[in-house]
């Protein structure tokens, strides 16, 4: 009888764009981390994303200012409390990502000191929009990517789909109902494998490539939101 390849880890992670990549750097110092990433590593949406990121860090703005900009360029869909966290918590991650060596563009001010160059787009009553020339994603993706690949910890699978979340009463595993892990189609291979792990995290983005037209890469398909809705 032929028996599937196996992998397992500590944390499974499905997706690798930022947020993936991101949560597998802070764990991964106490835990063994598999990302799956269902192509190349690079060719998220994060890769492709342009303008920058916003977050509170000209003086003469604020928290609440930046609340209140989303609130109003969201036209009553927000939540308002994800909204608060968001805008709370942004300088915070923005500085976590510095940390690990994403370079946002400076600038020298009049009284020469230097300061991020900070600009303002579209909604925003200020600037605070941080951004690597016009190319922000890419500088983030290939900074997390670089720190992602060269930890001990963190095994970066490419062209690995996660077909479907393995749970725990499909396969007749007593206790409480949960995930255990991911059947996985590696397409080098063209083969299927499992991965099991202790916890799984689903970071695969979103949904746009059912959309005729879409700037996002073919990836952009939905593929975690089905698995959570089949999971249940």
């Amino acid at each position: 009888m032929n028996t599937l390849p196996e992998h397992s880890c500590d944390v499974l992670i499905i997706g690798s764009g930022a947020a993936g990549l991101s949560l597998a750097l802070r764990l991964a110092d106490q835990h063994q981390v598999i990302v799956l990433s269902k192509g190349p590593v690079t060719e998220g949406s994060t890769f492709y994303a342009q303008g920058g990121i916003a977050a509170v860090f000209d003086e003469t703005d604020s928290i609440d200012s930046h609340v209140e900009d989303t609130l109003i360029a969201g036209a009553g869909i927000c939540d308002r409390h994800a909204v608060e966290f968001v805008a709370s918590n942004a300088r915070s991650c923005v500085q976590w990502l510095i940390d690990q060596g994403v370079l946002f563009d400076t600038h020298v001010q009049p009284n020469g000191e230097e300061s991020y160059h900070l600009t303002r787009e579209g909604g925003h009553s200020h600037r605070r929009i941080l951004h690597a020339a016009d190319a922000t994603g890419r500088e983030v993706q290939s900074t997390l990517v670089s720190k992602a690949q060269n930890h001990p910890n963190i095994r970066v699978l490419e062209r690995s789909n996660a077909v479907d979340l393995i749970v725990s009463d499909k396969i007749g595993l007593p206790g409480t109902r949960r995930v255990v892990g991911a059947w996985v189609w590696n397409r080098n291979k063209e083969t299927v494998e499992t991965c099991h792990a202790k916890a799984v995290v689903l970071a695969t983005g979103g949904a746009s490539k059912v959309y005729q037209y879409t700037t996002n890469p073919d990836i952009s398909s939905g593929d975690g939101i089905a698995m959570a809705w089949r999971a249940g």
